[in-house]
């Protein structure tokens, strides 16, 4: 039997280090960097979604090598957890054959429970032509197409004006009714071996990370950064579908907030995040994954850990 493909998960909640962190580790273990993160795999979500690219880059000048980060068109394309099942398979492979190890940085909560548990996903990706009809049709029958095959969809009550959602859950519902034999599946391969590492802060640093980290975007124009987007062809719905800040900069500059408004939300709702994060990480050491919580001072003891189990 060949022997597992090990890998290393850093985990930890937003505003934690975890990118400043997993550079200076894989930089000891000769690991190249996997992001997990379902927003910093789009083309110009920088600011936004904290993908700090320059982060990767170390004080003596090295870059560490990093996947999965500007990968997708935020105006053409909605990645879903398949494609990046599909291609963090297709990085983990190429970083072994390079004899490094693959570290997986993010704290997309349900990319890494796919990693750990092997999803198993059915219907692939959507057609093209049916995707095209479904556009061209009014808000209005799109909830009413997903109420007949969905009646108890939450994005009928929680996101009935976001397009892409409705679009994303019809075809997803469709291809649940297809037969067995029309479907295709994407599976994880079980030949894995996972190290899970977590990065802790106390719930009021992070508390505090998350409002400074907000303060510097903003002094960072990450307005600008929306508006750029927008003008690159996102819509306005498409911003607001990938959430949080960008939700609501799309919405201030809708004038449906005001800019006190907008601020004190985001910084609400991503302490909320942040809470729902630690949420996650409890439901994986419940589901007999054990997370190995290290302080962003302990990069030692995460080397050491990680080298005893590589």
């Amino acid at each position: 039997m060949d022997p597992k493909k090990k890998c290393i998960i850093l985990l930890g909640p937003t505003a934690a280090g975890k990118t400043a962190f997993g550079v200076r580790l894989a930089d000891r273990i000769h690991a190249e960097i996997i992001s997990a993160d379902s927003r910093q795999v789009y083309c110009g979500l920088d600011i936004g979604s904290g993908k700090d690219l320059e982060e990767y880059t170390l004080p003596s000048g090295k870059t560490i090598a990093h996947h999965l980060l500007d990968i997708a068109d935020p105006a053409a394309q909605e990645y879903s957890l398949a494609d990046f099942i599909v291609d963090s398979e297709k990085a983990v492979n190429s970083i072994l054959s390079r004899k490094a190890v693959p570290l997986f940085v993010g704290g997309t909560a349900l990319y890494l429970h796919a990693l750990l548990s092997g999803y198993e996903l059915h219907g692939g990706a959507p057609d093209p032509g049916a995707r095209a009809k479904l556009n061209s049709l009014p808000i209005e029958e799109l909830r009413r197409l997903l109420a007949q095959l969905q009646p108890q969809s939450p994005v009928l009550a929680s996101e009935a004006n976001n397009r892409y959602r409705l679009i994303r859950k019809i075809e997803l519902s469709c291809a649940e009714k297809l037969p067995a034999n029309t479907e295709k599946e994407i599976q994880l391969h079980h030949d894995r071996e996972y190290l899970i590492l977590g990065l802790y802060r106390p719930r009021a640093e992070i508390h505090e990370k998350i409002a400074l980290r907000l303060d510097k975007r903003l002094r960072m124009k990450m307005l600008d950064e929306a508006i750029h987007l927008h003008e690159k062809g996102v819509s306005w719905e498409r911003l607001e579908s990938f959430g949080l800040e960008y939700r609501e900069m799309a919405q201030y500059l809708q004038g449906k907030k005001n800019w006190d408004d907008m601020q004190h939300t985001l910084l609400v709702k991503i302490r909320q995040f942040a809470k729902r994060q630690d949420s996650w990480f409890r439901k994986i050491e419940r589901e007999g994954f054990p997370i190995h919580w290290v302080r962003p001072n302990e990069l030692d003891l995460a080397e050491e850990l990680s080298r005893k189990f590589l």
